[in-house]
Order: C-alpha cells, then structure tokens, then sequence
C-alpha cells in the first residue's frame, strides 16, 4: 500500500443422495443462520466497531464522524477524494488515533477497493460502512446539461454501488456480519419545493431501491443494508435554503419543523443501524426529517 494512501496509522450417485441432501441442509442452515451470538451487546453503541464513511472530511460525513466516535466506536476512517481541511483535522486532534483519512475517488472502482482495503490494512477488520459521498444541484429540470446528469449519477448512483458491493465482498470474504447505510435523501420520496433537482431525486430513489434489493440479496450472509433519508440539513452546499425570502411559506406547505438540522442531528440513526441492537433491522429507510419527505 502506498504510504499516500493512508494516513499515519496508517449428487453424486444414488447411494449417496440421501447423505449429500442432508450435508447440503446442514450447509443451508449454516449459511442462514444469521442469529446474534450469545455474547450480543443489547446497549446501543459503537464500542469496538471499525467504521468506514465516504466523504466524511467535512459536512454531513464529518458530523457522522463526530457521532460515531461519541458513541465510541473504536475506529473511524474518512473516505474521501478531497484532502482533511480544519474542521477534519480539529476533530482527528480531539480523538487522536480513532480518526482517519484514506483517500479515495468512489466513482472509480479500482480506488474504492484500494481504500477498503486500506482500512482491513491497518485495523485488520470492518464492521460498518457509510455510503455518503455525494452531490447535488439545484435549478430546472430543463436547465440540465448531459455532463451535469453524468457528474450527479457517477457520484450518488455509481459511486454508492461501488462502495457497498465492495465492502460487501470484504463482509462475506472475512465471515463479518457487517452493516452497509446508504445517505438517502427526502427528495427519494416528494419534491423539494425549496429547492428542486429532478436529478437528484432520481439519483437518491435509486440508492433507496439499490438498499432494498441489496438487503434481501445479502441478508443469506448476515448483512444488513438499510438507508438514511435526510432533510433540510444545514451544511456548505444548503446554507441558502432558509435565505430565500418564501422560506416561510414553503415551510407551511411541508408542514415540518421549519428550520434546517444541524447534521449532527441525523447521527442517532446511523448509530442504531450500524450497532448490534439493530441486528435485525434490514432493508428500510429511516426518514430524519422533521416530518418532510416523510408522507
């Protein structure tokens, strides 16, 4: 591994049909025997878990970061394609030797399975993945260009894909019954009247069927996938939302809490989800969104 990709841490016959159907019940049973084990950990924390979240050197993913550490998980690596900036390197100083940066591209998958491969490096396992990397673009429908569409879908659609199915094989390759949470979004489920993107929604309903099937097609091996759909969060890219003078109004129509979250607030779920207590939780999207999005 490149030093720049880490940091500092761095049947057969009749006479056998009868005992081979019964060998291949026995096999069968095993592989769907997805029970927790007796020493199961029924409190909701994070303590001893390896935590991978893409795109976690600042907003959403850096606050996912910060709560998954209060809830002390044992390690957590950022996945990103952007260098730690202040409000990463803060954090890193207040959690030293728990706080990581791996670079990484998730549209690429040659990168995706660099860094998780990276991670499985320096800690030796994996337990959890966030997929949260993504972008997002607001103005008509009309207006979008086919490189803006391909920018959106090779991020939040490609880019998501990758990562689960890359972690995926590692979960089943090690034995780990792990957790996969994708960042969904409200907009998966209604229109954001405050500032509307048809690709963006498209792409989020994508990663909101990708959970479902992805659950069922994995859950034979104890992997749990499930997803996140936020709504207004306050961070660099919505800072303007609750700026634009009908922010008022647009917020009688949602009927929500009309204000937007601090990205800290969305950490709780992401914590059940990938915690022991949620060993049977596969295949849903939890909305946090102060109502919107939600009916």
């Amino acid at each position: 591994m490149p030093p720049s990709m880490l940091d500092t841490i761095g049947l057969a016959n009749s006479d056998n049909s009868n005992t081979n159907a019964a060998d291949s019940t026995r096999a069968n049973t095993s592989l769907l025997n997805t029970e927790p084990a007796s020493d199961h950990n029924w409190k909701i924390t994070l303590e001893g878990k390896v935590i991978a979240i893409t795109g976690a050197n600042r907003g959403i993913g850096l606050a996912l970061a910060e709560v998954c550490l209060a809830n002390d998980a044992a390690d957590i690596f950022s996945l990103d394609v952007f260098e730690p900036g202040e409000d990463f390197l803060a954090l890193q100083k207040s959690h030293p030797k728990r706080l990581h940066y791996v670079h990484c591209d998730v549209t690429t998958e040659d990168s995706v399975n660099s860094a998780i491969d990276a991670v499985i490096t320096a800690r030796g396992v994996i337990h959890g993945f966030i997929a949260n990397a993504g972008m997002t673009k607001h103005q008509p429908a009309l207006d979008f260009t086919r490189t803006q569409l391909d920018q959106l879908f090779n991020l939040n659609v490609f880019g998501a894909y990758f990562c689960a199915t890359a972690v995926a094989r590692r979960f089943i390759d090690l034995g780990i019954k792990g957790s996969i949470v994708f960042t969904a979004s409200m907009t998966s489920y209604r229109p954001n009247r405050a500032a509307p993107s048809a690709p963006y929604g498209a792409t989020k309903g994508a990663v909101r069927n990708m959970t479902h099937t992805m659950a069922m097609e994995w859950a034979k091996h104890g992997i749990r996938v499930n997803s996140i759909s936020p709504g207004f969060i306050k961070t660099a890219m919505t800072y303007f939302v609750d700026q634009a003078p009908d922010w008022d109004l647009k917020m009688q129509y949602y009927g929500g809490m009309p204000r937007l979250a601090d990205p800290k607030e969305l950490g709780g779920a992401y914590v059940y989800l990938l915690s022991d207590g949620a060993s049977y939780t596969t295949g849903i999207d939890i909305p946090v969104a102060g109502i919107v999005g939600a009916w």
